[in-house]
């Protein structure tokens, strides 16, 4: 079956370094489960009238940023992240959807119960996708690509919804793998086939690397896997920082990082795009307070709690500045939340611009029973 001779034999063991250590990993299955336009398709699973149709869950004003968008709607060119005065102007047709993050909650808790009917291992990295470390798997399967369909078929019966998988022996090809066929399908990246496909990808196709560092890239030359791997570290380390020796590894197809099913989440955050600029102390500290209510309500239902507070400032032009501060104790109540948050919005005035987006986000927290970094988006 394609994508399980994971297996290696002793060979010659004058190897270099990577290859030790490429081979050292290459006996390991790792499923990454992602689940497909997962807040678009949770409100057109519960709405029949949706079905079919594009969507966009996020807020429908001038103002307002789309959070997910249904595959109907990504045909017109619309995207997460994207202004919804933009996705309204590439699709006319679109329909916008209040988020109800309480019910994505649900749904991802009960996805999780299946993943772990499977393995231990199991590393949540947001609500809708997954690590998951079957190489030795609670079910006894032999294959990984016979459990990644498995669990992709449990997720349909028991949520209708579909999921995507990648399947390789660490954790960057598997994530790499989960892009190839969705919606609805797997791909497997095994030992010998990783090598041609770094070397082929586009540069701006590597997980990890965004639009303004494909940029960068491009202007050193470098637009594949293979210019990528042309280069030397110190060349790499020199332009890109500790970020170029993440690069150079994992074009080698190197990536021994473990799933930890005990990974920390590190913060917890809400934000808001106003439908106005807003300019007055007043106006900020008043559009403040249900962006913290809404993290301190999570901190509430989950018993986390934090000890650094971080507001976050986004101007007319787009500049964006964050103002934190580290407290000696963990933050008690919504009160200490305010108070730290409106002293570090005093600080930063007088403003010479506008204001569009205000958030505010706990970290240093106390809990580790949560995916790291979680935002609460708040795009009304």
């Amino acid at each position: 079956m394609l994508g399980e001779s994971f297996n290696i034999a002793e060979g010659d063991r004058s190897v270099s370094a990577e290859t030790a250590v490429r081979h050292s990993e290459e006996h390991r299955r790792i499923v990454h489960v992602d689940l497909d336009a997962f807040y678009a398709s949770v409100e057109q699973r519960d709405n029949p009238e949706l079905r079919g149709r594009p969507v966009a869950v996020g807020g429908s004003r001038e103002r307002g940023v789309v959070a997910a968008a249904s595959y109907e709607a990504r045909r017109f060119g619309v995207h997460s992240a994207m202004p919804s005065v933009t996705a309204r102007r590439k699709c006319p047709e679109l329909i916008f959807v209040k988020p109800r993050f309480d019910v994505y909650c649900e749904v991802s808790r009960q996805i999780r119960e299946i993943f772990h009917e499977y393995t231990p291992l199991v590393e949540p990295l947001s609500l809708d996708e997954a690590y998951l470390d079957v190489t030795e798997n609670l079910k006894g399967i032999q294959y990984a690509t016979q459990v990644a369909r498995e669990v992709r078929t449990r997720i349909w019966k028991e949520t209708q919804l579909t999921a995507s998988a990648g399947i390789s022996f660490q954790k960057f090809l598997a994530k790499m793998a989960s892009d190839q066929n969705k919606p609805n399908g797997q791909f497997v990246i095994t030992p010998e086939m990783a090598p041609a496909f770094l070397e082929s990808l586009p540069i701006g196709k590597f997980h990890g690397i965004g639009p303004a560092t494909a940029r960068k890239m491009n202007e050193l030359g470098i637009f594949t896997g293979a210019d990528l791997k042309a280069q030397t570290l110190e060349f790499l380390q020199e332009r890109f920082g500790k970020a170029g020796t993440h690069y150079y590894w994992i074009v080698r197809a190197v990536d021994n990082r473990p799933v930890r099913p005990d990974r920390i989440r590190k913060s917890v955050g809400a934000e808001n795009t106003f439908s106005q600029d807003l300019v007055s102390l007043e106006e900020m500290r008043a559009a403040l307070e249900p962006i913290i209510e809404k993290v301190w309500r999570h901190c509430e239902q989950t018993g986390a709690l934090g000890r650094t507070v971080t507001l976050k400032v986004k101007f007319s032009d787009f500049q964006q500045i964050t103002r934190s501060r580290t407290l000696t104790t963990y933050v008690e109540s919504q009160g200490e939340v305010e108070h730290t948050t409106y002293d570090l919005l005093q600080a930063v005035f007088p403003l010479e611009k506008s204001v569009r987006l205000l958030g505010v986000s706990l970290s240093a927290l106390n809990t580790d029973q949560e995916p790291e970094s979680l935002q609460l988006a708040l795009r009304l």
